[in-house]
């Protein structure tokens, strides 16, 4: 399919319901409103492309650009285009999925995921934050740098209340992520979980909650669940 063509399937599939759900989560500049599952029709027919994964996150549309994402191919993302959809990321869908997901299935995920956390701007921030909350989901603990990792658990602990709304919820997703992927530092994770105590964030009026970690982590563990990794963070 060409960018017409997509950008076209894609107009047709939204509705003015869904684009009042995007909104009220932040979605900024245009949007078709479209439901991922319908997004996911036609994906199933591209798979992947990356020149028009591209294209698409470059039209500013929101839902071209999150679709971009699941049509992406992150081993063929370079630095700078991975940089350029950090930077461009104008609501959470975008920065903390479309480009966590991808950054972390690249070749630099790591890498941005720490430049990402020490940005001065609230999106980017949270990107990072996310990119290496995937990471966890993805990698083997042998091949994670623990200690890194321990930094960034002290780090929250001392400095989750004083970020900006978006940074504090993906500081808060990235202790579930290591008390759920990385079994050595369950522990750690609850305990800085406890110290840090509720973690209020303004979800814009919508429904969603902010997850309390402990919990979380506890029902991974009750399952089993706990250092399962992941073939993909996509979904």
């Amino acid at each position: 399919m060409t960018l017409q063509e997509v950008m076209s399937a894609l107009e047709q599939m939204g509705t003015e319901q869904t684009r009042k759900t995007w909104r009220n989560h932040g979605a900024q500049g245009p949007v078709f409103g479209v439901k991922i599952g319908d997004m996911k029709v036609i994906q199933k027919k591209i798979k992947h492309n990356h020149a028009l994964a591209l294209e698409l996150y470059q039209t500013g549309n929101g839902d071209a650009m999150y679709f971009a994402g699941l049509i992406s191919e992150p081993a063929r993302m370079t630095k700078a285009e991975l940089r350029d959809w950090a930077k461009k990321a104008n609501w959470s869908m975008l920065s903390e999925y479309t480009v966590a997901w991808t950054a972390a299935e690249s070749n630099f995920g790591r890498e941005l995921a720490m430049a990402w956390i020490g940005s001065k701007e609230e999106h980017v921030q949270a990107a990072g934050w996310n990119t290496y909350s995937s990471l966890l989901m993805l990698k083997k603990d042998e091949e994670l740098d623990l200690v890194e990792i321990e930094a960034l658990l002290e780090q929250i602990k001392t400095s989750i209340h004083s970020q900006a709304e978006r940074t504090k919820y993906t500081m808060n997703g990235f202790i579930i992520a290591v008390g759920g992927q990385v079994a050595s530092l369950a522990a750690k994770a609850k305990a800085v979980a406890a110290a840090i105590g509720t973690v209020s964030v303004n979800m814009g009026g919508t429904a969603c909650k902010v997850p309390d970690a402990i919990p979380y982590i506890e029902k991974i563990e009750a399952m089993g669940k706990v250092g399962k990794k992941k073939k993909t963070v996509f979904c």
